[in-house]
């Protein structure tokens, strides 16, 4: 499972954000930033719309990633989420 990668494209329901929103981006990318250092994301890509982003997570089961992804303070605001298994040929 060591070359497998999930690719985790995901949007934020942008109407009606919290006023502490900025607050949240923190906390998310402190949690994002942990799961790099433990080697469980590879990339992270921020959309040019701003609304979302795309996560490379390495060497985990979807189901790990979809608990990781669930438990992001970003989670209640998605729109939209899609888990993509990979297999890394170069």
């Amino acid at each position: 499972m060591e070359n497998n990668q999930i690719l985790v494209n995901f949007t934020i329901e942008t109407i009606q954000l919290p006023s502490n929103f900025q607050e949240i981006i923190k906390h998310e990318q402190a949690l994002i930033g942990k799961w790099k250092v433990d080697g469980l994301v590879e990339h992270l890509f921020l959309k040019p719309t701003k609304n979302g982003a795309v996560i490379i997570f390495t060497g985990l089961e979807e189901d790990k990633v979809k608990e990781l992804m669930q438990s992001l303070p970003l989670y209640q605001f998605l729109k939209s989420v899609e888990y993509l298994p990979l297999i890394k040929q170069f």
